[in-house]
C-alpha cells in the first residue's frame, strides 16, 4: 500500500467506483493484523484515507465489511466449487477430486486464505463471524459434496457408508491442516501446500471408500 509522503496517509484512488475495494483492502489488512473484534471502523477509515462517515456510506457496519470481503474474495471460488460439483456427471471420485482442488487452488490466493483463517482463530470470540462464513460458504460447498458421495454409494463406486460423516472425514483434514499452521504454527517444511495436502488425502481416501475393482480413480 502506497503512502503520501506529505500527509503520512495512504494513497488511494480517489474514483468512486473504487472507494468501496479500498475500504476492503484496509479492512483485510488491518483485520489480518489486530483482528476483527480488536479492529474500528474508524481505523479502516484511516488507513483507507476515508472519514468514518464515507466508510459508512458503503458498508452500514463492520459486520457488513467482512461480510463484504467474504463475498470477493471466497464466495466466488465457493460458487465455482459448487455448480462443478452439481454438475459432475460419472464417476463421482473424479468431480470430489476436481471440487477440491478447485477449492486448494483458491486458497493459494493469500487474501482468500485470510478469510477462512481469520474465521478459524475468531469464531469463539464473534460467533456471527462463523454464522455468517457458514452461510455465504459452507452452506452452499458442503451439500454439493454430499451429494456426490450418495451418488457414489447409490452406484456402487463407494462402499456402503455414512454419506454426512465421510463428508466430515472429507473435508476435516483441510481444516485441521488449516488450524494446525494458523493455531499452534505447525506447517510442513515446504509451507502450507494445499494442492499436495489434498492429492495425499484424496489417495487416502480413495482407497478407503471405494468398492474392490473400482479403485485408482482420481
Amino acid at each position: 500500500m502506497s503512502v503520501n509522503k506529505e500527509t503520512g496517509q495512504p494513497k488511494f484512488r480517489r474514483r468512486a467506483d473504487d472507494r468501496p475495494d479500498e475500504v476492503l483492502d484496509a479492512a483485510m489488512e488491518l483485520f489480518t493484523a489486530q483482528g476483527f473484534a480488536n479492529t474500528k471502523v474508524e481505523q479502516i477509515a484511516r488507513l483507507a484515507g476515508l472519514s468514518k462517515g464515507a466508510v459508512y456510506l458503503y458498508f452500514p457496519s463492520k459486520q457488513a465489511i467482512i461480510e463484504a470481503l467474504v463475498r470477493r474474495a471466497v464466495t466466488p471460488v465457493a460458487e465455482r466449487a459448487m455448480a462443478h460439483a452439481r454438475a459432475f456427471a460419472g464417476d463421482p471420485r473424479l468431480g470430489i477430486s476436481a471440487t477440491l482442488r478447485q477449492l486448494a487452488h483458491g486458497l493459494v490466493d493469500a487474501k482468500m486464505l485470510a478469510i477462512p483463517k481469520m474465521v478459524v482463530r475468531e469464531a469463539a470470540q464473534v460467533p456471527e463471524l462463523a454464522q455468517m462464513y457458514r452461510r455465504e460458504v459452507l452452506d452452499r460447498v458442503l451439500p454439493a459434496i454430499a451429494m456426490l458421495i450418495q451418488r457414489g454409494i447409490d452406484d456402487g463406486y463407494f462402499r456402503p457408508v455414512d454419506a454426512d460423516l465421510t463428508l466430515r472425514s472429507l473435508i476435516g483434514p483441510i481444516l485441521v491442516h488449516l488450524m494446525l499452521a494458523d493455531v499452534f504454527d505447525i506447517t510442513p517444511p515446504e509451507g502450507l501446500a494445499f494442492d499436495r495436502l489434498i492429492e495425499n488425502h484424496l489417495s487416502i481416501l480413495f482407497d478407503g471408500l471405494s468398492v474392490s475393482g473400482k479403485a485408482g480413480a482420481r
